[in-house]
């Protein structure tokens, strides 16, 4: 039997490409909100991004996201994606420290 089909992604920051449930997806929806999808399963055109902090190093994120989402980032956009960059170098140190 064969065996299944893993879809491959590429991260905006890095061009890393990994299978995609190992990266973090965010959507711009149809009505132009700009928001995590963890799931990955929202309507809209998505960009992804690797768990590593570098990738999460917003000055450099901030534009490939704008350039791959074809939109401007808002303020609340902006923001809930530095949230999540803190909770990704949290992650990041708990693991190092274990």
């Amino acid at each position: 039997m064969a065996e299944k089909h893993v879809p491959i992604r590429s991260c905006v920051v890095c061009r890393t490409r990994r299978p995609k449930h190992e990266l973090v997806r965010i959507v711009r929806r149809p009505d132009g909100r700009v928001e995590l999808d963890p799931e990955q399963k929202k309507p809209g055109r998505g960009a992804y991004l690797c768990p590593r902090p570098a990738c999460w190093n917003l000055k450099k994120a901030f534009p490939r996201l704008q350039r791959a989402l074809r939109t401007e980032l808002d303020a609340e956009a902006r923001a809930a994606l530095a949230a999540w960059a803190d909770r990704v170098q949290q992650r990041v140190a708990e693991r190092s420290d274990a």
